[in-house]
């Protein structure tokens, strides 16, 4: 048989069915019970500034620094 016949068929059989197993992994992978915490992070990454970033959740110790840097920088600029 020729080379491309050869993999043509291997495309359409096995690769087929390694490339749907894979995307059923990253499904799996996706939805997982874990992985909430990890999207809502990476969601509010567009709301974060350089001087006063978005504390992560659960994280009131840095909530507290950023109000009170914040405040710093107010008060230094006035």
């Amino acid at each position: 048989m020729e080379e491309y016949t050869i993999l043509r068929q291997f495309a359409d059989s096995w690769m087929l069915l390694l490339l749907f197993v894979f995307f059923i992994c990253i499904v799996i992978w996706v939805f997982r019970p874990g992985a909430s915490k990890e999207y809502k992070d990476t969601a509010n990454i567009p709301f974060r500034h350089a001087d006063a970033p978005a504390p992560l959740r659960g994280d009131d110790e840095a909530a507290l620094r950023t109000c009170d840097k914040s405040a710093e920088s107010k008060e230094a600029s006035k």
